[in-house]
C-alpha cells in the first residue's frame, strides 16, 4: 500500500525477502520504494526525485552498495544514504561516512527501532 503523504524512502538489497520485510516493517510509516540491484536504484531515483532517504545493502553482485551510492550522489549530492550490511564495518564504509557519502551504517539484522530513529532524523 502506498500514502503519497508519507515520505518516500529507497531500500535497495539483492535479496527480495529483504526487500519484502523491510517493506512490511516501514510501510504504515513511509511511502517504501524498494530495488533489487543498484541498477535498479538509479532507475528509481530518476523517477522519483522526491526520495528523501535511501538505504542500500553493502553486499549486491554487479554493482556493491558504496559503488550504487557514489554514483547516485554524483546527480544527488545532498540526497542522504545509509548503508546496512551482515558484515562489520569495512574501512571503506568507515571511509565513507568520515567523507559524509553515507549518513549512518547499520549491520544485519538490524534494531528496528534504532532504523526508525535514524530514518526519522534524515527525512525531516
Amino acid at each position: 500500500m502506498s500514502d503519497s503523504n508519507l515520505a518516500k524512502i529507497l531500500y535497495v538489497d539483492d535479496e527480495p525477502i529483504n526487500l519484502e520485510l523491510f517493506q512490511i516493517m516501514y510501510e504504515d510509516d513511509y511511502n517504501v520504494l524498494i530495488a533489487e540491484s543498484g541498477f535498479n536504484g538509479l532507475e528509481m531515483l530518476r523517477d522519483n526525485l522526491d526520495i528523501k532517504l535511501v538505504i542500500s545493502d553493502m553486499k549486491m553482485p554487479e554493482m556493491n552498495g558504496l559503488e550504487f551510492i557514489q554514483k547516485l550522489k554524483n546527480d544527488y549530492p545532498d540526497l542522504p544514504c545509509m548503508m546496512l550490511s551482515g558484515y562489520e564495518i569495512r574501512e571503506d564504509i568507515a571511509k565513507a561516512m568520515e567523507d559524509g557519502l553515507i549518513v549512518s551504517y547499520m549491520r544485519k539484522p538490524f534494531d528496528n527501532e534504532e532504523l526508525s530513529d535514524i530514518i526519522q532524523k534524515y527525512i525531516g
